[in-house]
């Protein structure tokens, strides 16, 4: 049996960057890329307004399909998208009874910390600027004036959302988490990393790859390992 991984993706990106990770040769783990509105097939759908309501309008897309219930699943999520993959855990065990094997955050400060330095409402070059600066990364279409037009208010969309986001949960979730940071991660430090050991009560550990804040977009294979190795226990 494998394990599917639902894939949520950091700001402004969609599906198609996990599509080259279910080439890898993985064991346990069967990589289920998410798909956001506002971009790629979904390039005509409206952003969600809120993580609360992404959460609420993916997971009835999620639940329907078979391979995903009754379970176990595990989640991954970068930056934006480690926040989109804590809820996804909490609302699918919590609201749907399906049991959440591992959640895997990268690059993520812990769910109850908000970035101080906003990008949210600036004009569109500052916002990009402060997007660049944010990840230390510039997305392939940021250089394609006619697809930048096309993305900007999805990022804009996701950046705010991320922005906005603060956690409402009471209790720990019932499932172990693993955060992973790049070493050289200037956005994201060690400590707040390690900010989501109180998110859980069931197991906790933080790992710290070669790179940057966006480390998983030079190189997955050490991630995949990773994350491939802690689910072989439910494989």
């Amino acid at each position: 049996m494998t394990v599917p991984l639902l894939c949520f993706p950091f700001a402004g990106a969609g599906a198609s960057f996990f599509t080259p990770w279910q080439r890898y040769d993985l064991k346990a783990t069967r990589v289920h890329p998410v798909q956001l509105p506002g971009r790629e097939r979904r390039l005509d759908d409206p952003p969600f307004p809120d993580v609360f309501t992404a959460v609420e309008s993916l997971a009835g897309e999620l639940v329907a399909q078979a391979d995903l219930s009754p379970g176990p699943v595990a989640l991954f999520g970068h930056s934006f998208g480690a926040v989109l993959a804590y809820e996804m855990a909490r609302h699918l065990r919590e609201r749907h009874g399906i049991p959440v094997a591992h959640l895997f955050v990268s690059g993520s400060a812990g769910p109850t910390t908000r970035r101080e330095a906003g990008a949210t409402g600036l004009p569109d070059e500052e916002f990009l600027a402060r997007v660049r600066e944010f990840a230390g990364y510039d997305h392939p279409t940021m250089a394609d004036p006619e697809l930048l037009e096309l993305l900007l208010p999805t990022l804009r969309s996701d950046v705010e959302m991320h922005e906005a986001y603060v956690s409402t949960a009471k209790d720990p979730l019932d499932a172990p988490i693993t955060s992973v940071r790049g070493l050289d991660d200037a956005l994201v430090s060690s400590e707040q990393a390690a900010q989501w050991e109180t998110a859980t009560r069931s197991g906790f550990r933080l790992e710290e790859l070669p790179g940057g804040h966006m480390y998983l977009t030079e190189y997955p294979g050490p991630l995949l390992k990773l994350i491939d190795d802690e689910l072989k226990a439910w494989a």
